[in-house]
């Protein structure tokens, strides 16, 4: 009897989390000190988690603590999950200290959540997905969870709920064994800073079409592609539209959030974010830093283009595979990744502002400046761009070079630019409102083909006229949708009720480059 209850008390369990996607599972961490020699980490680990053993000796004896002489065995379970990073080293220095019964704690572990990187002095080190492993251990019902204190004020932008921090293993020793040191709740944190956009919008002369275009695409949430010769200011227009664009709701602040917490790129004292993000991805970008993945999947930039804007500059220029993979998130807003033992799904909800050049040069189609590209090179660069993913895009455009007139006009007035934004929220508000019922939809853009016959009807002269330009120009069922859905939003824009012909007629301008797109090109 005296020997079992001595192995009784060699096991000790201590609360952690994984991220898994863009959320976190509960990880429970058993340490068992037992007869024998050798310390050995199971439960699917990857070399930093088996690195752990090393780290923890050396801060447990840095502190004159002392490592087990015996048999160690540390169990991450649930087993079947591949673990990763240097998160658990926390918990697995206090289970090894409470299982050699070297440490004695007077709060129960399984009510605490603990992550951190442990240093080789026992300095706490901050971790990635701090975020949304506080949302899991709020969701789990734990008491309290406590991570290093960089990760302070990420944690706590989960309200209600109490989030404690340490910088020395030391600190977290002492409060185990005298729990009267409490960190009450933090209220949500909504700290951030702005970028000045609105300045880039009113200084880009002339192009009033293309303004108009980004009131458009904003308001109903509608993907952009901007054509025109180098210089006719279409990468100032993109990184404009980020003034356009309504602020971040909560809901879509912390998800943004979580987002830049999992992939290690949050500001650990910024806070929540609450500007919409702007991604500019280069060229040369491979397929899984673009869409996502890897052999421990990460969000790629569509995903930290959530809720914001993705920027893809001089878009032939992406390799053809790259793009072509846009065309599953720009539909469904997610991605889904798929390995052998693991699947996840990346939220991938962004506004697709893309630009290029009409051929290599720049200069195919500009009224004075001689194009010096061959016909083939023309043609081989046009067709980088498929009609399915051209298809998907609700608006094509063509900017003209500015003229002399655009280029000496005084700038417009900042309030021009208050006046666009106001019109615009007005628009996203009414489509709140009118798809509050709809789980999920807030933009014109999201409807689906049924509720496109509820939302977006005709009367017959918008009818008769949508018709005429689908058989003149040979559009796609798609092509169709997508234009009663710019026709809904450009009636929203002007607070109609019902989409009227020049409604249509507007819509059907934003077309222009669509299905036989290159025909006004004769290469």
């Amino acid at each position: 009897m005296l020997l079992i209850y001595f192995q009784a008390k060699m096991l000790v369990k201590t609360k952690s989390a994984a991220i898994v996607g863009i959320g976190a599972i509960t990880i429970t961490i058993e340490v068992n000190v037992s007869m024998g020699q050798g310390y050995n980490v199971v439960g699917l680990p990857d070399s930093a988690v088996k690195e752990s053993m090393d780290r923890t000796e050396s801060a447990i004896k840095a502190l004159g603590f002392h490592m087990p002489r015996t048999k160690l065995l540390v169990n991450l379970s649930p087993a079947a999950i591949k673990k990763s990073g240097a998160g658990f080293d926390l918990p697995i220095a206090i289970g090894i200290l409470a299982a050699s019964e070297q440490i004695h704690y007077n709060i129960p572990l399984s009510n605490i959540m603990m992550v951190g990187e442990l240093g080789l002095d026992g300095q706490l080190y901050p971790i990635n997905g701090a975020l949304a492993m506080t949302i899991q251990a709020k969701k789990e019902g734990f008491h309290a969870i406590i991570v290093p204190q960089q990760n302070l004020a990420e944690a706590r932008m989960v309200p209600d709920f109490t989030v404690m921090d340490c910088s020395h293993l030391t600190e977290l020793i002492q409060f185990l064994e005298h729990p009267e040191r409490q960190s009450l709740p933090a209220s949500l944190e909504m700290k951030t800073n702005f970028q000045n956009t609105e300045n880039i919008l009113s200084q880009i002369q002339g192009q009033d079409f293309a303004k108009r275009a980004l009131m458009i695409a904003c308001a109903g949430h509608h993907n952009l592609l901007m054509m025109g010769p180098p210089g006719a200011g279409k990468t100032m227009l993109a990184k404009a539209m980020l003034s356009l664009m309504p602020p971040l709701s909560q809901a879509e602040a912390l998800e943004t959030t979580n987002i830049y917490s999992i992939t290690g790129k949050l500001n650990p004292n910024a806070g929540i974010l609450l500007e919409r993000p702007f991604r500019e991805p280069h060229h040369t970008i491979s397929e899984i830093a673009l869409i996502g993945g890897g052999s421990i999947p990460q969000p790629g930039e569509v995903s930290l283009a959530h809720n914001g804007i993705l920027f893809l500059d001089e878009l032939p220029e992406f390799k053809r595979s790259c793009i072509e993979l846009l065309r599953q998130p720009m539909e469904e807003g997610q991605v889904f990744i798929s390995r052998a033992k693991q699947q996840v799904n990346f939220p991938a909800r962004f506004l697709l502002v893309a630009a290029m050049n009409p051929c290599p040069c720049g200069f195919y189609t500009h009224p004075t400046k001689k194009c010096y590209c061959s016909v083939n090179s023309i043609r081989q660069y046009l067709k980088k761009l498929s009609a399915p993913l051209l298809d998907r895009i609700d608006m094509q455009i063509e900017l003209a070079p500015l003229s002399w007139e655009d280029l000496t006009a005084p700038n417009k007035p900042i309030e021009f630019i208050t006046e666009m934004k106001l019109v615009i929220h007005r628009a996203r508000q009414l489509q709140l409102d009118r798809y509050q019922g709809l789980s999920g939809k807030f933009a014109n853009t999201q409807l689906n083909n049924e509720e496109l016959k509820s939302y977006c009807k005709l009367n017959k002269d918008g009818a008769g006229l949508l018709e005429a330009a689908m058989k003149q120009f040979q559009l796609s069922a798609r092509s169709y949708s997508k234009i009663l859905k710019l026709s809904r939003t450009i009636a929203d824009l002007e607070s109609a009720t019902s989409i009227q012909a020049q409604h249509v007629s507007e819509a059907i301008q934003f077309r222009n480059l669509d299905s036989n797109i290159w025909e006004q090109y004769p290469v």
